[in-house]
């Protein structure tokens, strides 16, 4: 290979970071027990049905997905290089269905202890084309979505009011980089979010993972909706997700959530995916919960005028 190819190639590395809220062996474990891995190995579109692993330095792992539209089955496969528990993994990965021409990726998955989080780490190459890369990048960022679901459960979880979800798709006459920057710059965003007669200020956004989420929205009531969150993954300019926490004036959790972000651009156009879900917590939660797809639909409604 030349150096300008091994140059392009590092060039499209691919790196995806993601915040979990589980303590450090426990994601450890999530990603060499196969018994858990097979519950959330995969994108949502195509989920892992079959998986055979030998979690050990030199040991072998082969992989099916299924697409849950067609049915079609995906095979990969790959070698571990390196475990280290708890904090790191690296394995080859190759897709079967490109015979020989199928390029073996290196894949190194570090894990960090945030004192009962887990930040994780994900580094692959190479890719021979931005398109494979970024196509790379979307799956794994699916996959961690439902690592998260998967880590979310806990038979110890305490009790709920009530849970609501949304996933609402848009297209919109607009780059994707101005629909980015519509969530990510706070003089932006509180032009569109919230329902309509709702005015929004957005005191804090810091859009790198960790980072705080503060918006006020002011009801045409007189009253605020305080929101928090923080940021799990930022994978410009495709993708966010954020917890998303309804307070009252104390403190208190009304509603604890979280939102992914999907942006996707084609011939001008930026289509928008916003999945949301939340789970109530104070018995006056349902009403709120009520009204949650009525009040992203205007918040994205909002948006789309905002952006045209």
């Amino acid at each position: 290979m030349s150096l300008a190819a091994e140059s392009r190639q590092t060039e499209r590395a691919l790196t995806v970071t993601r915040v979990l809220n589980a303590p450090r062996d426990m994601v450890f474990k999530a990603w060499t027990d196969p018994k858990q891995l097979i519950k959330w190995w995969g994108p949502t579109h195509h989920p892992a049905t079959q998986l055979d692993m030998d979690v050990r330095t030199g040991g072998r792992w082969r992989n099916r997905l299924t697409s849950v539209e067609t049915g079609e089955d995906l095979w990969h496969h790959g070698v571990f290089r390196e475990v280290l528990e708890p904090e790191r993994l690296v394995f080859t990965f190759t897709w079967e269905e490109e015979g020989e021409r199928g390029v073996e990726n290196l894949v190194t998955i570090t894990l960090e202890d945030l004192g009962g989080k887990t930040r994780l780490t994900l580094h692959q190459v190479p890719f021979q084309s931005d398109a494979e890369r970024d196509g790379h990048g979307e799956g794994w960022s699916s996959t961690f979505g439902r690592l998260a679901d998967y880590l979310r459960q806990s038979p110890n979880a305490p009790p709920k009011f009530g849970e609501g979800r949304i996933d609402i798709s848009r297209v919109f006459d607009a780059p994707r980089a101005l629909v980015w920057k519509a969530w990510t710059d706070p003089k932006m965003m509180a032009q569109w979010f919230g329902p309509r007669g709702f005015t929004s200020s957005v005191p804090e956004l810091d859009v790198q993972v960790g980072g705080a989420l503060r918006i006020v929205m002011h009801g045409p009531d007189g009253n605020d909706y305080p929101m928090r969150g923080e940021f799990l993954e930022v994978t410009p300019p495709a993708r966010l997700v954020f917890t998303n926490i309804a307070i009252d004036g104390d403190g208190n959790h009304l509603l604890e959530g979280e939102t992914t972000v999907t942006l996707t651009e084609q011939n001008g156009k930026t289509t928008l995916r916003v999945v949301s879900h939340a789970v109530g917590k104070v018995p006056m939660a349902p009403q709120m919960l009520a009204g949650m797809e009525a009040g992203w639909t205007q918040s994205i409604d909002k948006l789309g005028e905002l952006v045209h």
